[in-house]
């Protein structure tokens, strides 16, 4: 009788330490989570899905360590069992979904997006997860009560197909929403250029991006459409590069011809570029064809650079006496209104 009290006692003392604890956790989950409130860090989303533990779960699993430790009726202990294995899955199914939203929150939030990528998405995305992982619980759940679900299986399957075949140009636009948020080809300010356009990308939407073009004007283009795309980020480039074509004449001196690489080097470089290539390309027509190739580091380069790197060529060229060639002229004389046609003057001339 004795030995019976105190397991009786161990398996209450064993209950009530497990409620408090979790309730602890519960409380310090909640508590975090105000502190991180709007952060959308991985701290702030432990916490939100340790805030989401019900009390029924606590009650429930402090009554299964006292019956692991206790007599308890067969009746008794088969009914919390029952109930245990309800309510886990469904505290389970809580806690995933919240994961889940903060992992997608934490993607969206971050400061390249601002904290408006696809948030006209977020909604649906809640509201699909929320079915599947709520679809999954019930179906795990009647399984565990004995329940065949092969025929509710089925059924799922089938209306999932029949949905999807409905809503298919949605489905494809909203996955290919998902995959601009975790992969991120472009966020919003990036300068993007695709197919046929170009433009600044302004918003993201569950169907359609928005971007602004060169000339003002606003371009909506489906996800899935844009993404089938080829699409040149030029915001994300690591350097500008830049080329300039001319031509010297044919009467500059071979040893200026020579000298030329390096003075071209020289004077890209002081205005702070890389040389990529300077010298001669070929002879043409008109003089001895020239490039001058550079790049500018960094993403952002200046319009007025290209001016002042050009005024400095041509302040070097002039500082070495070095000329550049000029079209060749041409010049048309029309003939006389009044005069004959030559075949006359030539009978004249005999």
């Amino acid at each position: 009788m004795q030995a019976h009290s105190f397991h009786i006692a161990l398996a209450i003392g064993l209950g009530v330490a497990a409620y408090t604890l979790l309730n602890l956790v519960r409380r310090w989950g909640v508590k975090l989570c105000r502190r991180e409130a709007g952060s959308a860090s991985w701290y702030g989303i432990v916490a939100s899905a340790l805030a989401q533990t019900s009390q029924v779960f606590m009650i429930l699993l402090s009554a299964r360590l006292v019956m692991a430790y206790s007599d308890a009726p067969p009746l008794l202990a088969a009914t919390i069992r029952t109930l245990f294995t309800i309510v886990v899955v469904f505290q389970s199914a809580l806690w995933l979904r919240e994961i889940v939203f903060g992992a997608i929150e934490h993607r969206t939030r971050d400061q390249s997006h601002g904290g408006k990528a696809l948030v006209s998405a977020l909604g649906i995305i809640r509201l699909l997860v929320t079915i599947a992982l709520f679809a999954v619980a019930v179906v795990l759940v009647l399984g565990n009560l004995g329940v065949n679900v092969t025929g509710l299986i089925a059924g799922l399957g089938v209306g999932g197909i029949a949905i999807g075949l409905a809503a298919q140009g949605i489905f494809a636009d909203l996955f290919a929403a998902l995959a601009i948020l975790f992969d991120r080809p472009f966020r919003i300010g990036d300068s993007i250029a695709y197919d046929d356009g170009a433009g600044t990308v302004e918003e993201i939407g569950l169907k359609s991006t928005r971007v602004r073009g060169a000339a003002g004007e606003e371009r909506i283009i489906a996800n899935k459409k844009l993404l089938d795309f080829e699409i040149l980020n030029t915001t994300r480039r690591l350097h500008n590069r830049f080329k300039f074509d001319f031509c010297l004449g044919y009467a500059t001196p071979p040893e200026l011809i020579l000298q030329l690489p390096a003075i071209l080097k020289e004077v890209v470089e002081s205005e702070g570029h890389t040389l990529i290539h300077g010298g001669l390309n070929g002879f043409a027509a008109k003089g001895l064809s020239y490039d001058v190739e550079f790049e500018s580091k960094g993403t952002d380069f200046e319009a007025d650079a290209r001016d002042r790197l050009a005024a400095a060529i041509l302040a070097c060229f002039r500082h070495h006496e070095i000329s550049l060639a000029y079209p060749p002229e041409v010049n048309l004389r029309a003939a006389d209104k009044d005069a004959p046609p030559a075949s006359l003057r030539a009978q004249a001339r005999h």
